[in-house]
């Protein structure tokens, strides 16, 4: 069993696994909530303007992505990082936990029969949107769990959330497998 050391103390390799999960299922609510809100605002202008399936799901898709980088870019921007900066950063980390949520809660809500065709007075509507994120959901935790193992995905952000940046100086270290690792984190107003 390996060791982790992090400026916030030393834990096991079980208690870093435990740690992961929890962000991993921190990042992908996160996710959760910018993909609802545009994945509902799109499933409710398709539904209510009679458009086609592939309509509704663009919309709905694009909407997904815009309310869920403007969530996440939010902290960098209040951190201090310029725009042009925060962008590259939010792409990189939340593109592929985005992604995937939106392929599983799609699939959902076309495999289901007559819940694309309910109109918004119809219950199977309703109750198909939230077992569609549900199982997105589902998805998505792996996906952030295997990106923020490997320092990606919601990983790239988290040190800007609630200040962090400025709690440890954007200087890490930890010790797996024997290994120990120093990380940095560059300068990210460096030219901006």
């Amino acid at each position: 069993m390996g060791i982790i050391k992090y400026p916030q103390g030393v834990y096991t390799e079980g208690m870093h696994n435990y740690k992961l999960r929890s962000l991993a299922i921190s990042a992908t609510l996160h996710c959760l909530l910018g993909c609802s809100i545009g994945e509902v605002a799109g499933l409710i202008l398709g539904t209510a303007f009679g458009l086609s399936n592939f309509a509704t799901f663009s919309i709905s898709i694009v909407l997904a992505f815009v309310f869920g980088y403007s969530l996440s870019i939010r902290p960098l921007l209040r951190a201090g990082l310029a725009l042009a900066v925060a962008v590259p950063i939010i792409l990189a980390a939340d593109t592929l936990s985005i992604a995937s949520m939106e392929i599983a809660d799609n699939v959902v809500m076309a495999i289901i029969p007559g819940a694309m065709n309910a109109g918004l007075s119809n219950p199977l509507f309703w109750l198909t949107i939230p077992l569609s994120l549900g199982v997105g959901f589902v998805v998505a935790v792996p996906v952030n769990y295997y990106l923020l193992a490997r320092g990606r995905g919601h990983a790239l952000v988290h040190e800007f959330h609630s200040g962090h940046a400025a709690g440890h100086g954007g200087h890490s270290t930890h010790t797996h497998d024997g290994d120990t690792h120093d990380e940095h984190a560059h300068d990210m107003n460096k030219g901006a």
